[in-house]
């Protein structure tokens, strides 16, 4: 570990990532669309599709839970060191109301509940573009030492 860790190194890559609007990889497959980031908070935006479709025609549970371990993870991510990196070890999802593609665009919130030194745990939102409250999540990271490239 550095003496003097740079404390706002994890918030500036979630802030750049916000400002991607979804970029490539999971971004692009979620269809995320940007979002915004703050110290110990990240929301994200994006829209379902028929392409997160299961077959019973509403939007696979598992698009509520990827946005939602998005959101609270990347919420974590804005307290790391450059020194620090971290993983998912438990992830809870409540599913409130369905989704489908006429859903439109929704937004998963994750806050920072609590930050220790070597877990982490955010909460969760993901509503729809009125507000309607669609899920809800807990996540539980741990943090550690950045792997030296």
């Amino acid at each position: 570990m550095t003496a003097i860790a740079d404390k706002t190194h994890g918030l500036k890559q979630m802030e750049a990532l916000a400002a991607s609007k979804g970029g490539s990889g999971m971004g692009a497959l979620m269809a995320m669309d940007g979002g915004e980031a703050s110290p110990g908070s990240m929301t994200l935006h994006a829209v379902p599709g028929t392409q997160h479709g299961n077959p019973i025609g509403i939007v696979h549970g598992g698009f509520a839970a990827t946005l939602l371990d998005s959101a609270m993870s990347c919420a974590v991510h804005t307290t790391l060191a450059a020194d620090e990196t971290y993983v998912t070890t438990d992830l809870h999802v409540s599913f409130v109301r369905a989704i489908t593609a006429a859903t439109g665009r929704v937004s998963a919130r994750g806050e920072v509940v609590s930050r220790g030194r070597r877990l982490a745990t955010a909460r969760g939102t993901l509503v729809d573009q009125n507000g309607k409250l669609l899920a809800t999540g807990i996540v539980t990271c741990m943090i550690m030492a950045a792997a030296a490239a």
